[in-house]
């Protein structure tokens, strides 16, 4: 069984080497030509396909909404009885099929060529030789090896994830023509992300749910704001500083001269100052305890940053500050384990 295993896996690497040795050889022009075609567009990639081919175009279809490229799945079934219309001008359809001859595929063409719609095929025909001696074709496959399909043949661009062999010990079952399939589809997916120069910032605003969501939340959707942001002036005495601290139970206090942060005291820097001078620190002011220039942190910052700076630091808490010193809120370790940062 680990043979077994093993072999599976070593065709399906085999199959993905070969397919970057085409991107990187006789289909690089056809390839480079399906993401300028997709990055014009000024509408949404529709990607459809049958059976295990519809659940590759699904994936594909995620991946592209994900990373900045607008796409959506369409079933071809329910296509050709009435979703079709969810095609409109100035769309773009992304068509997989291992054979190229899907029949449910095929009787989306002629609403496709009349509606205009840009059609990019993925298909399992051997288009391009790795052995070619002439350049591809950047538009559609007319350097094809052999007759090509009739999906192939209909599409605008013609991108090959064909395969020598399935992984399948009877060379049925789809295995390494839909990794070669779900693979290219990713190439396509970074390719346009990285045309559209596609920041961590932007990724972040398309994931605000789950665990990736919580690790690229901003320090303003998790900091304490308003009246929980325990604050004292340079003139407090000591004794209302421990209230203050107490009573937002933060273990730390911001020093504000009206708005501006100018310093913070924390339970620890109370600890140092007892050891030192005793009760006599309850006569002094904020403004004689206070630590100036404490380690802060933007409210536009990734919680992440906020969290290596407390590793770094080995302190608990950061005050959340404008770019003119503002005191904006704290953000605290508490407030990040259940982010499961921590």
């Amino acid at each position: 069984m680990n043979h077994i295993g093993e072999n599976v896996v070593r065709i399906e690497a085999d199959a993905l080497v070969a397919l970057a040795d085409r991107i990187a050889g006789p289909m690089a022009g056809a390839f480079d030509a399906a993401v300028k075609l997709i990055y014009a567009s000024s509408g949404r990639v529709v990607v459809t396909g049958m059976g295990k081919s519809g659940i590759i175009a699904r994936k594909i279809a995620a991946t592209l909404s994900s990373t900045g490229t607008p796409a959506l799945f369409m079933h071809p079934v329910d296509a050709v009885h009435g979703d079709l219309g969810m095609v409109v001008r100035g769309d773009l359809v992304l068509a997989l099929s291992a054979s190229g001859e899907t029949e449910e595929i095929l009787r989306l063409l002629a609403t496709i060529k009349r509606l205009q719609v840009p059609l990019i095929s993925m298909t399992g025909d051997a288009v391009f030789e790795n052995d070619a001696s002439e350049p591809p074709a950047t538009t559609q496959a007319t350097h094809a090896k052999q007759e090509i399909s009739t999906l192939a043949a209909a599409a605008d661009v013609a991108l090959d994830c064909s395969v020598d062999r399935e992984a399948c010990g009877l060379g049925l079952a789809p295995t390494a023509s839909t990794t070669a399939m779900l693979a290219l589809g990713d190439a396509l997916a970074m390719a346009l992300a990285e045309k559209r120069g596609f920041q961590e910032e932007d990724f972040a605003n398309l994931h605000p749910g789950g665990k990736l969501g919580k690790r690229l939340a901003r320090v303003e959707s998790l900091m304490h704001s308003g009246e929980a942001v325990p604050r004292v002036t340079p003139q407090t005495k000591m004794p209302d500083v421990i209230y203050e601290m107490s009573r937002k139970k933060l273990g730390v206090t911001a020093v504000v001269d009206g708005e501006k942060l100018v310093g913070i005291i924390s339970d620890g820097d109370l600890r140092r100052l007892l050891e030192k001078r005793g009760k006599d620190v309850l006569d002094l002011s904020a403004g004689e305890c206070m630590t100036r220039d404490p380690k802060t942190v933007s409210p536009n910052e990734f919680a992440t940053a906020a969290l290596a700076v407390m590793e770094q630091k080995k302190i608990t808490s950061l005050m959340v500050i404008d770019g003119d010193g503002k005191l904006e809120g704290i953000i605290h370790l508490h407030d990040l384990w259940g982010t499961e940062m921590v």
